[in-house]
C-alpha cells in the first residue's frame, strides 16, 4: 500500500497495554496540533519531485511576498536533512522557548515567522541521521509545539520526493494544499508527475504548478535566454488539469540574496523575478477563493 492514513496507523497500536502511556502522550500532542492549526487560515505545502529545482527559494520568496502584502505568514522548514531556509532568511540565533515551553519562531522582517531544524542546532554542519519515527515526531513538534499564534498563511518547505517527511505533513496537516515546483526540462517534469500522483494518492488538493528558472532577459543584449527550455510547467499543468500558477525567470541575483540571507523579492520589487511572484501570489489567492 502506498499510503497509510492516520486512522490506520492508530489501529496498529490499539489494544496493547504497554502503549497506553504513549497513546495518552500522542492524544495530548494531537490536541496541541489541532489548537495550533485552528489559528492558521491557509496551509500551503511546497514540494517538488526532485532536488535542485529551487523549491526552498520559492518557499522563502513566496512567504516573504505574502508577508510584504500584509499577511501574517509562517514558514516551516521540514527539509530535515538539507535545511536551507535559515540561511536564506539570515537566521543566526537559536530558537527560544516561551514560558509555556513552546518553541518561539524567529521574527524575520514584518509579518513573517520562521522555524527551521537548523535553528535548533549548535553545530550547523552536523548531519541529521534519523529514521522515519523521529522525523515524524519533529514535524509534529513544529506544528503543535511552536507558538505560531494567528496566521493567514503557513508555508511548509518540504524535502524533495515522496518519503517520510511529505507523508508526515499530510498526516499532521490534512487540510494543507500543495504547490508543486519544477523547472521546464523533461527530466524535472517526469518527477513532477510523481509528485502529482503522490498528492492525488493522499488526497491533497493541488493549488497548481510553479515553473522555476524559466526564460530570462540577458542583462547585456536583452535577448531572451532559455537555460532549461520553456513552457514545460504550463504544458504539464494543462495536461494534468491543474492550474499553472506562473513562471519565475532565472535570476543570478537569487544566489547572492540567498547567501546574504535576504529574499530577493524584498530587495528589488520591480525586478522580473519579484513581478513573477506577485502574479503567483495573486493566482494562489484566486485558487483559495
Amino acid at each position: 500500500m502506498l499510503y497509510e492514513s492516520v486512522d490506520q496507523a492508530k489501529k496498529k497500536g490499539a489494544g496493547c497495554p504497554s502503549q497506553s502511556k504513549q497513546a495518552n502522550q500522542q492524544e495530548e500532542q494531537d490536541k496541541m496540533i489541532q489548537l495550533s492549526l485552528a489559528k492558521i487560515k491557509h496551509k500551503i505545502f511546497v514540494l517538488s519531485g526532485k532536488g535542485g529545482v529551487g523549491k526552498s527559494s520559492v518557499s522563502a520568496n513566496l512567504a516573504a511576498s505574502l508577508a510584504a502584502k500584509g499577511f501574517k505568514t509562517g514558514l516551516m522548514d521540514v527539509d530535515l536533512h538539507g535545511p536551507s531556509i535559515a540561511q536564506m532568511l539570515g537566521m543566526k540565533q537559536l530558537l527560544d522557548i516561551s514560558k509555556n515551553n513552546l518553541l518561539l519562531p524567529q521574527i524575520v522582517g514584518e509579518n513573517l515567522k520562521v522555524v527551521s531544524i537548523q535553528a535548533l542546532m549548535q553545530d550547523k554542519d552536523q548531519a541529521i541521521i534519523w529514521r522515519g519515527p523521529a522525523k515524524t515526531g519533529m514535524i509534529k513538534q513544529f506544528v503543535g509545539s511552536v507558538e505560531w499564534g494567528e496566521l493567514d498563511f503557513l508555508i511548509i518547505d518540504a524535502p524533495p520526493g515522496t518519503g517520510d517527511e511529505p507523508i508526515s505533513v499530510v498526516q499532521t496537516i490534512p487540510e494543507a494544499k500543495a504547490v508543486i515546483v519544477t523547472t521546464p526540462q523533461e527530466v524535472a517534469l517526469a518527477d513532477v508527475r510523481k509528485s502529482i500522483s503522490f498528492c492525488r494518492t493522499v488526497k491533497m488538493e493541488i493549488l497548481g504548478i510553479v515553473e522555476n528558472m524559466g526564460p530570462f532577459e540577458c542583462p547585456h543584449c536583452s535577448q531572451i535566454i532559455e537555460l532549461f527550455k520553456s513552457g514545460g510547467g504550463r504544458a504539464t499543468a494543462e495536461k494534468e488539469g491543474l492550474k499553472f500558477l506562473g513562471s519565475i525567470p532565472f535570476d543570478m541575483a537569487v544566489v547572492k540574496s540567498g547567501d546574504d540571507g535576504v529574499p530577493i523579492v524584498t530587495q528589488d520589487k520591480n525586478s522580473n523575478f519579484s513581478k513573477a511572484f506577485e502574479s503567483i501570489v495573486d493566482n494562489i489567492k484566486k485558487q483559495l477563493g
